[in-house]
Parts: structure tokens; sequence; C-alpha cells
């Protein structure tokens, strides 16, 4: 195929797919300067609220792109922020357990952002906005016919399906936000590995008045477990509407997975009612959503210039909230590579790095799901075994990668998590949140980062700042050099180096590298460092 475009439309990267994960990449690329096209073949943002918990480190990527306020106010117009996750035998009758009496108890230290409970109703028109605020050309209504790519980028047809000719696109870079029955991953034959599909499930949307039902509890999930049915109720102010997410029927030792065949609109009413515990409660159905419940990863998440985001790489229940949180983090991950490499300052093999950090930690959280699904509400799957469940902070402050473009120290043990109090800023981990001094003003360390390489260093008389300027210079890297002004010495402390160490931050706030004291050579060890952040490693005079 010719390198030379004739094609209708020419871009750097085209989207596939503008649900929350192909929103939230386009606004991170736009956020480092990529224009990007996002191709939604729905005619809008989501009409069901969907992905009703956000994490922290989510709200730390919504915070990078000026999204945390409007985001945390939205979503206090749709739910009680803070409220307990919990399981009852129904909302009217028995409490079985109490998960997380407080949404956000023992993790608000760890972060400048909340966790919150919003949906996909709130964020993606808010992703929306600041997406085309960036660059990004959306276009809902249109759908991806098909692909093909060659060594200098992708040649795509898109076609809007209220009628019109195909038109093509060529792009440098092909994401697939195509989410879990991805065409492009279907295209492209690339498999997948897990537990597979074990629930044909529902989420059956309603109006009710459940607030007699709630009585003063302050509830943001409530899980159900009876002889009826196994699912979960999400509850939206002013609590005469939510909607009932249900994988099992009958005996919850031995249900029925088939939620869809045979099920009616009255039977959906039962259900509910079944839920709720009342009988007799007036119910009114607005819609029922058919999804699958599995738990998988894609076995590829690149293939040359196409790359997964999302559902489209991998797939987990929805117990624990993850699967919108992990494809967030995917978006966060890809974007500054991405945008580096297009820029000329990263070498392309940066982008092997992608499915080198991004799949291990997939698979764990996939794993941390599925045991929350069989422990929480699934009793019946207990005989395939099971992962430990451990706290959510691993999950999602707490994970670490391990690629080319992280250097490890060689005297710590990698796992792929660890609680985020006791990683200390070790290589591959997200940058702990230390309150500090900005201008002046209390921020957080962690509004130092998001647009470039970051060495931070606790005094200003270590050589770093010295160093750095020759590191520069002889890379043209660009580097951020910051002096961190935190009380009693918290910095070195949380980043486990002493008054003279520094370290090296990715624009994800990942730390790349750290130099525990100050030591001979220090420029080019800094330039080594910078050399594996941008996928040069072993020329580090070519780190731009």
């Amino acid at each position: 195929m010719s390198t030379t475009s004739t094609a209708d439309h020419d871009v750097p990267v085209l989207i596939a797919g503008g649900s929350l994960v192909g929103m939230t990449t386009a606004a991170l690329l736009g956020h480092f300067g990529v224009p990007t096209m996002v191709v939604e073949r729905h005619r809008g943002t989501a009409i069901h609220p969907r992905a009703a918990f956000i994490m922290q480190r989510s709200m730390e990527i919504m915070r990078t792109i000026g999204l945390e306020d409007a985001i945390r106010d939205r979503s206090s117009e749709q739910f009680d922020q803070d409220a307990a996750i919990m399981a009852v035998v129904s909302l009217a009758g028995e409490e079985i357990a109490w998960y997380l009496p407080r949404l956000n108890d023992g993790v608000r230290d760890l972060s400048p952002s909340e966790r919150l409970f919003a949906s996909q109703i709130a964020i993606e028109p808010l992703l929306e906005e600041r997406a085309r605020e960036l660059g990004a050309d959306i276009r809902f209504g249109t759908e991806l016919v098909d692909f093909e790519q060659d060594e200098d980028g992708v040649t795509a047809r898109i076609r809007d399906r209220d009628g019109g000719p195909v038109s093509t696109v060529r792009a440098r870079y092909l994401i697939a936000a195509d989410g879990v029955k991805s065409g492009i991953r279907e295209q492209l034959g690339i498999g997948q590995t897990g537990h597979g599909t074990f629930s044909k499930s529902v989420t059956i949307y309603f109006r009710a008045d459940v607030r007699p039902l709630l009585r003063d509890r302050t509830l943001g999930v409530i899980m159900v477990v009876n002889d009826t049915l196994q699912g979960f109720f999400r509850i939206q102010k002013p609590y005469q509407a939510g909607f009932l997410a249900v994988h099992g029927l009958g005996d919850p030792a031995n249900p029925n997975s088939d939620v869809w065949t045979g099920l009616t609109e009255q039977g959906c009413i039962e259900l509910v009612r079944a839920g709720l515990g009342v009988p007799d409660i007036e119910v009114t159905i607005d819609d029922v959503m058919e999804w699958q419940a599995s738990a998988d990863v894609t076995d590829r998440w690149r293939d040359g210039r196409v790359l997964l985001v999302g559902d489209a790489a991998h797939v987990m229940p929805p117990y624990g909230g993850y699967g919108g949180n992990t494809g967030i983090h995917d978006a966060h991950n890809l974007a500054w590579k991405l945008a580096s490499v297009l820029r000329g300052d990263a070498d392309p093999r940066l982008l092997d790095s992608y499915e080198a950090e991004r799949k291990p930690v997939a698979a764990f959280t996939v794993e941390q799901a599925y045991a929350r699904y069989v422990v929480r509400a699934a009793p019946s799957l207990r005989e395939g075994g099971f992962e430990q469940t451990v706290d959510d902070a691993n999950i999602d402050l707490g994970t670490r990668y391990r690629s080319s473009a992280i250097v490890e120290d060689p005297d710590e043990a990698f796992e792929v998590h660890g609680h985020p109090r006791d990683l200390r800023g070790v290589p591959g981990s997200r940058a702990p949140h230390v309150e500090i001094s900005l201008d002046g003003t209390a921020a957080s360390i962690l509004d130092l980062f998001g647009t470039r390489p970051v060495l931070l260093v606790a005094s200003g008389e270590s050589g770093w700042t010295d160093a750095a300027r020759e590191a520069v210079e002889r890379t043209g890297a660009e580097l951020g050099v910051h002096v961190v002004v935190a009380p009693d010495g918290a910095f070195a402390e949380r980043y486990g180096i002493t008054d003279s160490g520094a370290v090296l931050v990715r624009p994800d706030g990942i730390v790349a590298w750290r130099a525990r004291e100050a030591g001979d050579d220090a420029a080019h060890r800094l330039e080594d460092a910078l050399a594996s952040v941008f996928g040069r490693a072993g020329d580090p005079a070519s780190a731009r």
C-alpha cells in the first residue's frame, strides 16, 4: 500500500469507540497536544447509569485534565457520596454484611482525590466537552466499517449510520475502545484468556419509591442475595429510581445464570420487588439491558499500529467497580507514550511498554473482581477456585509496572501490587501523594505531574539540579525539576530516599527511577533513566 494519503480525513490518532474509555483517551491525548478523531456508533453519550464507582486513581487522572471538580459536583447531584457498600437478603429485610461502611474510610490520606459514586451519564458529557476543547473531532452515529494497516499508519473506512457515503480516514495509530465485543479485536484475530462468560445478566432500570426502605441508611451499592435473585441495586437521588443488575436466579448455591431467556416486563417487576423485599410495591420498568458477566484478558494489546484499551482489552464482573476504572488507567498509561512518539520525543519502541505494563495489572484486577463476585454473590462458583482478595487500595493505588520504561531498584523484589503506604516510591509504582507548598499555596505533589517527566529532589544543595541541567543539555529532553518543600521531611520518607536523593517521575505519575542518595556521575545516571522513559535505553544521547 502507498503511504501517500488520499483519504478524506487525515489525523494523528483515530479512536473507535466514544464511551467512557474512548472519550477519556481523546481528552488525555488532547491534553498532550494530540488531536484525535473519535467515531462512536451510538448517537450520543451514555443513556444508562453504568460505571457507578470512580476510584481515587481515576479521579487523580480527571484532576490532571481539569475535570475533578465538575465530576464531583455532578456526582453529588446523582448519588449520596461516601455511602456504604453492603449486602442484604432484601433492601427491606435482613442485612448480610457491610463491606465498606463509608466509601472513603481508611484512604483519605492516600490521595488529594476521593472515591465517589458517579455514572457514565454524568461523566461522559463532561469528557466529551473537554475532549472537544482539546481538539478532538467527535462523530456520534458513525461506525468503523473496516481498516487496514501498513508500516506507516492505518487507513479506516467509516460510515454515518443515518446514511451518506463511506469515507476514509488515514491515521498514524488506531485505538480500539470499542468495547467487550470489539470488532477491531475480532478483525485482528486476537483471542482472550480467563474464566469466560458465567452469566447472561440483565440490568433493569426502574422507578419506585424506595426512600422508606433505606431506613436512614446511606447506601451506595446494595448487593442482594436471596432465593429469587442474586445481583445489586444502585439507587439514585431523590430515591425514586435506580437500577437492579441481576446475574443469577433461584437458589444461590445452584442458580440459573441465564437471566435473559423468557424474561418479561412483569418478570422484571417481580425481580425488583423481590430485591426490595416488598411484594406489592409499585414499580415501573423504564428499560432492560442485557449483558454478559465475564472475566477475561485479551491475549495481545497491540497489533502494529493498532492498540486496545478498556473492555476491548479486558472484561470483568462489576463487583468492585474496577472495569471502567481499569480502562481509564489504560488510557492514561497509553496517552503520554503515544503523544511522545508522535512528537518525536520517544522511540516507537516505547509503545511496547504499554502491554508490558498494563496487561499484568489488568489480569490481577480481573481476578480480584472475579473473586469478589464469587465470594459476595455467586457461591456456586466457589469450587472452581478464585484468588484471595486484597485491599481495594492495592488495586487502585498500589499496582506496579515492569517494563523497559522503568529502571528497577536492584534490591527491590517485584510484585504486581502492594499497599500504597508500603511502596514508598519504588520504581514502577504510582508516585505517592504528599502535601507540599506550590507557589506559596498548599497542594499535592501529584499536581506537579502531567505533561512531561519531572525530577523531584529533597534538597537544592544535593547537586541534582546541576545534573538535570547537564542531562537536558546533552539529550534535549523536556524535564521539570522541583525541590520539594514538604513538612517534617515527609517527601523523602514517603519516597524512600535520603535528603540527598532524587526521584524521576513519568508524565503519568509513575516513578521511573529513584536514586536513594546523591553519588558520582549523577548526570549520566539521570540520562540513562530518561533514555528508558523515552524508549531509547542504551542510547541516552538520543533521549529526545
